[in-house]
């Protein structure tokens, strides 16, 4: 295809749901014509970030690894979906500046929801002392202060909380609407969309 891609950068604590729903929603855009990479903040550690740890500095170096894969992709019509904690504001801001055709979308998940969930047992290390660094306990959360798009998980599936952000992808004009011929072609406009918020492992 001959039309540029797009980030749709999912960030949130760890266990928000962010990796769940980027699967739902990949084959959704699939479904419109687009090329998709989802890019999983543990996923890539295995490989492209394998020799980083979880200080400040390696989370900082790892989002910018992933910036670079993302801006790669998407001036080559590639939407890459990134779930990743990012929880530095000033990596998602340099990775906003460095992609620039950029959707920031916040999966906002409690504390104690994303607890209950800790499928890999993190969060309990964490509380015991087991572990250090970890996101939301022992190292800062920065929420997103003005993302485009604002998921909350709680009474929601991820199936819904994919289909929520194809419609707000529609509303900012990232995609026609489904009832128009060219769905899979983007509208143009400045990557400074209009923003907006809506209800609905530690990498």
């Amino acid at each position: 295809m001959s039309h540029h891609g797009f980030c749709i950068w999912l960030t949130g604590l760890p266990s928000a749901g962010k990796t769940t729903i980027a699967k739902a929603l990949t084959p959704k855009l699939k479904a419109r014509g687009w090329n998709v990479e989802l890019l999983d903040g543990d996923e890539v550690r295995t490989g492209l970030s394998a020799d980083l740890g979880f200080d400040r500095k390696s989370r900082e170096m790892h989002a910018a690894r992933v910036t670079f894969v993302s801006k790669v992709l998407a001036r080559n019509g590639v939407i890459p979906i990134v779930a990743l904690i990012s929880p530095y504001a000033t990596s998602r801001s340099r990775a906003r500046t460095d992609i620039g055709a950029f959707v920031e979308v916040y999966v906002t998940t409690p504390l104690n929801v994303c607890e209950e969930r800790d499928v890999k047992g993190l969060y309990k290390k964490a509380r015991a002392g087991l572990i250090h660094e970890m996101t939301g306990i022992d190292d800062p959360y920065e929420a997103p202060e003005h993302p485009e798009i604002i998921v909350e998980t709680v009474d929601r599936s991820p199936d819904d909380a994919a289909e929520y952000i194809l419609r707000e992808l529609e509303r900012l004009k990232w995609l026609a609407p489904t009832k128009e011929p060219a769905a899979a072609s983007p509208v143009s406009h400045a990557p400074s969309a209009p923003r907006a918020t809506g209800v609905t492992g530690n990498a």
